[in-house]
């Protein structure tokens, strides 16, 4: 009796193996939780800190000015708001990125597969955390102290904090990965003077010299300022469009530096 044969079938081709795809929005809540986590127990103490340095200034400030006028009060208080979004932005945001650069974390998380932009989207939700609370602190405190006749204009003062705040954190930001990180971070030292001293911030700008208020028009400290302290008192200060263009300029400018860094080539 004949034996039976049997045939053996080919072998199916292995699969490829697809990576799911994963949408924008999961990529950014990841990226969110990542810097949170990153902040760790840091990030209420920093928010803290922040607060601290708002009643600091508004009250510190005003032992440097002997009999201050409620003229000179509501400036300062005014002006100190864009005090603390500048500092958060131009100071702290730097030492962060450069620390994220050192110690690797900064290439690890452009290794990662997602849109390289929403790192970028991420650090500055973060930091808008931080900064924001500190306006309203400065502006509570600053009633106390001085019993200030405040008006504000919501819509643009909400719109002009966030507008200064992603600003000051996008050029930032593009300081800390344009330049070495030695350079960044003695940068970011000197912009803490320059904000507090020679900015026309908590000071008229007509105290300055002439050559130095022209170079304040074309710098976002002081449009950043006026256009917060015409958010807290519309009735005694104005908007100008002159000073949301710098602004918006800065802004796009430090985002899109920013922004290039991040997708270029390591």
């Amino acid at each position: 009796m004949p034996e039976a044969t049997t045939t053996a079938r080919p072998a199916a081709p292995p699969t490829a193996f697809v990576p799911a795809r994963v949408g924008l929005w999961s990529s950014y809540r990841t990226l969110l939780r990542w810097q949170l986590g990153q902040a760790g127990s840091d990030l209420p103490m920093i928010v803290v800190i922040q607060a601290l340095l708002a009643a600091g200034v508004v009250i510190g400030f005003g032992f440097l000015i002997p009999d201050i006028s409620p003229e000179s009060a509501l400036f300062l208080s005014t002006g100190t708001p864009t005090v603390l979004l500048m500092v958060v932005g131009l100071t702290i945001v730097p030492q962060g990125v450069v620390r994220a650069r050192t110690d690797g974390t900064f290439t690890y998380l452009r290794s990662l597969p997602v849109a390289r932009p929403l790192l970028l989207l991420a650090d500055l939700t973060v930091w808008l955390v931080v900064a924001l609370p500190s306006v309203a602190v400065a502006v509570i405190v600053a009633d106390l102290r001085y019993d200030l006749t405040l008006a504000f204009d919501w819509p643009l003062l909400i719109a002009a904090s966030l507008l200064v705040t992603v600003t000051a954190t996008a050029v930032g930001y593009a300081i800390a990965v344009t330049f070495a990180p030695m350079m960044a971070q003695v940068l970011s030292q000197v912009l803490v003077f320059f904000v507090m001293l020679f900015s026309p911030i908590t000071f008229p700008a007509s105290q300055l010299p002439g050559w130095f208020q022209s170079v304040h028009d074309v710098l976002p400290i002081r449009p950043a300022a006026d256009l917060l302290r015409a958010g807290l008192v519309s009735g005694t200060y104005d908007a100008s469009l002159r000073d949301l263009v710098v602004l918006v300029v800065w802004c796009v400018a430090g985002l899109a530096l920013s922004t290039r860094a991040l997708v270029r080539r390591a």
